[in-house]
């Protein structure tokens, strides 16, 4: 079977390179993890085994994330919204309506994000070798620490491409070939080609911020996890974890000696077997109405006393030009103005970084009319029916708007964890009690000067 030329769709002002294969009834996407290169990839006979296999019942479409490979390099740390933009406009160049995500290790969190926040373009998921979460918690104590991470990224660095770090590489995905001088062969050509020393850092180190935890209970999509209890590069509880914590999702174990399990005749019929054998299977369709999207509400401070200091006709005057610009900055960010309600309005945006952005923008804005804004964020599970939003996720963006004082965008804890590589500062505001919402939540400022003895987390 033969691959499609390799293509390029445009995203925002990045281009990622993509592929097809095969033309079957249901498009399938995989996004390589870690490291990868179109035209490399292709050379290792099993990885070309497991796409042909693939494509004997979807149109496979293959891509390398921006920063790696034949994709555009250089483009600093992208924000998992970004990575979802590139799947979308890929999608959008090969007239994709909907498809299984097929998401492995670093990738997985990504499919994830994307069958929540768009079910109306995902099919279903598939996830290998993924993780909720990549680094050491109280509740998600078999991941690494801070400090290992940070000790392997500096090590791989230092010695990329080199024998020992294509050894580790191979003893980590694929120990079963270790030995094999072809094989090793391949792997460092697919790191050298898909990624500088810095460029893998950089890819490690955004890897390493990955927490995507709270988004899980917001999929609705038919969801199928496979793991292999051999494999060194992910571990049966994050396997179980994801399982777990997504609604309705199947859990499936390939007996395979290695993460890459397509790498003997047997994982690959296993693997390719269970892959097959669900979307075969898939009988319903997400429900479109219910969306992962973060939620902004803003209202001006001391509203009443500026209307009485400025008369009706003058601040009518001003909350129209506030409106209107809202309503320029909320689709430049590619949000929804949902109403605006007196002195604030409710937004939603399909990204956390993008929301954060508009409503600094909204903030800046009203203090040209001698306002002082407030804004919260929440990203969570809502229901959008007939041009409105409904959903708990709402009510906490409103309490977390209460609470911020005059000037704070105030944001949870979830809009931190799905917003890293956000170029905008974030500070620990501490833990507080939102009126009407059970327990305690974090709470973070952004953009704003951090109070005496917090730090920056952005």
């Amino acid at each position: 079977m033969i691959p499609s030329e390799i293509r390029y769709a445009k995203s925002g002002a990045v281009h990622v390179a993509y592929q097809t294969v095969g033309n079957g009834p249901v498009d399938l996407v995989l996004g390589s993890s870690g490291i990868s290169q179109l035209e490399v990839m292709w050379e290792e006979p099993t990885l070309a085994r497991l796409y042909t296999s693939i494509a004997e019942f979807s149109r496979l479409v293959l891509f390398d994330k921006r920063g790696v490979g034949l994709s555009d390099r250089n483009v600093g740390i992208p924000t998992l919204e970004e990575r979802m933009d590139d799947i979308r406009a890929i999608l959008d160049a090969i007239g994709s309506q909907r498809a299984v995500l097929f998401g492995t290790l670093d990738g997985a969190p990504l499919s994830l994000l994307f069958a929540a926040s768009y079910p109306q373009k995902t099919a279903a998921l598939i996830l290998w070798g993924g993780q909720a979460r990549s680094l050491w918690a109280p509740d998600y104590a078999w991941a690494k620490t801070p400090e290992e991470w940070e000790r392997e990224i500096l090590r791989d660095e230092d010695e990329w491409g080199s024998d020992r770090h294509i050894e580790r590489i191979i003893a980590t995905i694929a120990p079963s070939r270790t030995g094999d001088p072809a094989f090793k062969r391949w792997v460092s050509r697919r790191v050298r080609f898909g990624a500088s020393p810095a460029e893998g850092s950089a890819l490690s180190r955004m890897n390493m911020q990955i927490d995507v935890r709270s988004a899980l209970s917001a999929l609705h999509v038919p969801t199928l996890v496979l793991y292999s209890a051999s494999s060194k590069a992910s571990s049966v509880e994050d396997a179980k974890f994801l399982a777990t914590h997504i609604p309705g999702a199947q859990l499936e174990e390939i007996r395979c000696p290695d993460h890459y399990f397509f790498s003997t005749p047997q994982g690959l019929a296993q693997g390719v077997g269970a892959m097959r054998r669900f979307i075969d299977g898939l009988r319903t369709l997400p429900e479109e109405d219910r969306v992962l999207t973060t939620v902004l509400f803003t209202d001006v401070v001391d509203s009443t006393q500026r209307a009485s200091e400025l008369g009706d006709r003058r601040w009518a005057q001003v909350m129209g030009r506030q409106f209107e610009f809202a309503r320029g900055e909320v689709n430049r960010h590619r949000g929804t103005l949902v109403k605006t309600m007196g002195d604030g309005l409710l937004a939603t945006f399909d990204g956390p970084t993008r929301a954060i952005r508009c409503a600094l923008a909204l903030k800046e804005r009203a203090k040209t009319d001698g306002l002082s804004l407030r804004a919260g964020l929440h990203t969570g599970e809502c229901v959008v029916q007939a041009g409105d939003v409904h959903g708990i996720a709402v009510n906490i963006a409103s309490r977390i708007a209460d609470s911020a004082g005059p000037g704070e965008v105030l944001l949870s804890g979830t809009v931190r964890d799905l917003s890293f590589g956000c170029d905008v500062p974030l500070y620990p505001r501490g833990e507080r009690t939102l009126r009407g919402v059970e327990g305690d939540w974090r709470i973070y400022s952004a953009g704003e000067s951090p109070p005496t003895g917090s730090g920056s987390e952005g």
